[in-house]
């Protein structure tokens, strides 16, 4: 019986052990470039796991016999059978890619559903410039008021964002909002980003990201841009305006697993539709270095440097339109515009710890300057010199962030737990706000000193997936350090406070067919304040929360169709507005949002595509009586859609259209944003390895006010000042011609 019980141990054991037996590898595209988010599936046991960035997997409980299931969006689905050297080896296993075909998507195999909308649209219309690049985000509107230079005015989620107070944005691991910035906190300039070098947009709307900290209220926008080009590739384009636009894409190695380096070029300049130039330019340099070191390692270089210069238009009163002293294209004000430039460095390192464990740090430096004349009062402060202003810093930040990642396995519950920790400091020297006579005479300094904050954090996620349902708690800790010079003090004193955030989240999703997902996302997020205000108020009420939730479903009612509904809830504590043009911080109170998201994609046939995303938002300030608790500028409705056509007999084309409705333009709703619809179309045709396209801007010619503000102004002739609406208007009519050399 000792002997008979010992047989059946050891039985049991080596049953246990093959049921046990680790599969590793990589899942590459033709070049040998890893695939991320790729699914593998063993169809006996029904253990999954997904790839990681550089195509890495590690799968559990497999045999000799089983058929291994490898599927990715865009991509042929390859089965394998598991042979016995398959346990002793690490398996390389490429996809060919294939015809875009939405029906073969299964909800339940992704890791997050509604990253299949980005995958759909960076497929069939894909970014070709710096505007559009934000306009990826479901929902997201994106508005420019000073002549092209200037970071994007953004709307999301029933916010005015100005440039960025509400979203965190990152390209690559390298945050792009700026603290304590010069003209606004937060603000986002994208534009050192190449469009045609983009990857993918990863999103998220609301504050329950651990891994998201400052900034991420509405929510966050994170870039990843290409290890390597299909081709290489020279594109030029030319359109009215004097538009010029020039973009280089080269590779400068031979493509393979093992490493990759690139450089991308673009040089742009335009006039623009306004009656005084905008003597608008833009030069960009990227260049990136990946390898693929010993012992499943992966190192990244990247580098960057962008400089513009521009001259602007600015905003202009509605009554000086009407009474014909200007034209919607003209200005009161022509000596308005600036320059700016931005240089950064990043390395990032992927490294197998183990089976189950990979670790990611990525260190960042930029250096910036800005430098930003303003006139949006015209003659109300000063009626002698006008009320011309400077904006003007010059910045270094120094940051890095690492994240742990392991996986495991309790009982019969999948364990994926994320351990992060960063840090992001940021030095700028004579941050200045000036009272100036056409951009060459100080008239009186109203803020200078400089600026040094610093942002530390830790956070943790753990995801416990059982069967269908999949719960993820969270929590984040954040620490600031303000400091602050001020250098028109007579005597030297450094300013300084200190505050501690702690941000809990919960996400529970649960797949109640293959197809349906359901979800309920909840957290705290905060925005920070400016440090200027922050040691002026002793550290008190700076870190306001945001504390939302969000309730929704996404789902295929049909193969071809892929659907997602969300209902939000986001409600602020203090909703802080930060005037840069005056530098003053105007606290609006506490306040709440309520809206619906609704996204939908359809595939008509291989070739045809449409889309649609539609957003209805319910702003209001808590603290203020009804009737006078409209919060001016934020969105009410928006949608965005098209139809899109992915290479079709060498053909490709497109028409969208976007809305954005009426909205509060001051908090009794006596002044209204009027709102507008802009329909955009291109077509392009491609023969070997030239393509040649057509782009249309606002083809119907609608007149559209795209960046609208009520304010209090001066004319010279007159002697009282007027409240109104002040706006930019929208591009008319546009066309614009391309060719593009693959080679």
């Amino acid at each position: 019986m000792k002997y008979f019980t010992t047989i059946l141990l050891l039985i049991f054991c080596m049953e246990s052990h093959a049921q046990n037996k680790i599969i590793q590898g990589a899942i590459q595209d033709y070049f040998e470039t890893g695939l991320a988010e790729t699914y593998v599936y063993n169809s006996t046991t029904e253990q999954h796991t997904h790839t990681l960035e550089n195509g890495v997997f590690s799968l559990p409980k497999n045999n000799v016999g089983d058929t291994l299931v490898v599927r990715l969006l865009g991509y042929e689905t390859k089965k394998i059978k598991l042979k016995e050297s398959d346990f002793t080896t690490f398996l390389t296993i490429k996809l060919n890619p294939k015809i875009f075909q939405l029906d073969e998507l299964i909800l339940k195999q992704e890791i997050d559903p509604m990253r299949l909308i980005n995958k759909i649209d960076i497929k069939t219309n894909p970014v070709n410039s710096s505007q559009e690049v934000l306009r990826k985000v479901p929902g997201l509107f994106i508005g420019q008021h000073a002549g092209g230079g200037k970071a994007e005015q953004i709307f999301l989620r029933g916010f005015d964002v100005d440039h960025g107070t509400d979203v965190a944005i990152s390209v690559d691991g390298l945050p792009v909002n700026m603290v304590s910035h010069a003209h606004g906190q937060g603000y986002a300039d994208l534009h050192f980003v190449i469009p045609e070098t983009i990857k993918k947009v990863d999103f998220g709307k609301g504050p329950h990201y651990a891994d998201q900290g400052n900034f991420n209220t509405a929510g966050y926008v994170s870039f990843v841009t290409k290890e390597k080009f299909n081709t290489n590739q020279l594109k030029l384009e030319i359109g009215d305006f004097n538009t010029f636009r020039t973009v280089g894409l080269f590779n400068l190695l031979e493509a393979s697993g093992k490493q990759n380096a690139t450089l991308a070029l673009e040089y742009i300049e335009s006039d623009g539709p306004f009656e005084s130039s905008q003597n608008f330019n833009r030069i960009n340099v990227n260049t990136k270095y990946t390898a693929q070191l010993s012992g499943n390692a992966k190192i990244s270089f990247a580098a960057s440097h962008f400089t513009s210069q521009w001259d602007a238009s600015g905003q202009i009163p509605v009554r000086a339109v009407d009474n014909g002293l200007i034209s919607r294209f003209g200005a009161i004000d022509d000596t308005e515009g600036g320059e700016t430039s931005r240089t950064n460095i990043s390395a990032t390192y992927n490294k197998f710890i183990s089976d189950k464990t990979t670790f990611k740090t990525t260190a960042f430096y930029s250096h910036y300057d800005f430098e930003l004349y303003s006139n949006f009062t015209f003659f109300l402060n000063d009626p002698i010199n006008g009320d011309q202003i400077r904006q003007r810093e010059d910045r270094s930040i120094f940051g890095f962030n690492s994240k742990i990642n392991t996986k495991s396995i309790i009982g019969d519950t999948e364990v994926d737990l994320n351990v992060g920790i960063g840090l992001r400091n940021d030095d700028s020297n004579d941050n200045e706000l000036s009272r100036t006579l056409n951009r060459k005479e100080t008239l009186e300094n109203i803020s200078l000193g400089d600026v040094n904050e610093t942002n530390a954090y830790v956070f943790t996620d753990a995801s416990f997936n059982v069967g269908e349902l999949e719960i993820t708690p969270a929590v984040r800790l954040d620490y600031f350090k303000n400091l602050y010079q001020d250098a028109l003090q007579n005597k030297f004193k450094t300013q300084s406070a200190t505050k501690t955030i702690v941000s809990p989240k919960l996400k529970i999703s649960y797949n109640a067919a293959d197809n349906i997902n359901i979800f309920i996302k909840s957290g705290i997020g905060f925005h920070s304040n400016d440090t200027r205000v922050v040691v002026q108020r002793n550290g008190n009420s700076i870190l306001p929360k945001a504390y939302g939730v969000d309730a929704g479903v996404s789902w295929k009612p049909f193969s071809s169709l892929f659907v997602n509904t969300t209902a939000w809830y986001l409600g602020l504590e203090q909703e802080f507005v930060y005037v840069g043009d005056a530098g003053i911080v105007e606290p609006s109170g506490e306040t709440r949002r309520l809206g619906i998201d609704f996204s939908a994609r359809y595939q008509i046939n291989d070739w045809l595509f449409l889309d649609s995303d539609l957003t209805y938002t319910h702003a209001r300030s808590l603290d203020t009586p009804e009737n006078q608790n409209y919060i001016p500028l934020a969105p009410k409705v928006t949608a965005v859609g098209g139809l899109s056509i992915d290479k079709f007999k060498n053909f490709s084309a497109g028409i969208q259209y976007r809305y954005l409705g009426d909205r509060a333009a001051n908090e009794d709703n006596s002044m209204i944003a009027q709102g507008y619809t802009v329909v955009d179309a291109n077509i392009n045709y491609t023969l070997k390895n030239i393509t040649m396209g057509v782009s249309l801007e606002n083809i119907f010619d609608t007149k559209w006010n795209e960046a609208q503000f009520a304010t209090e102004s001066r004319l010279n002739n007159e002697t009282q000042p007027i409240e109104e609406i002040h706006f930019t208007p929208g591009t008319p009519f546009f066309i614009k011609g391309s060719i593009t050399y693959n080679f």
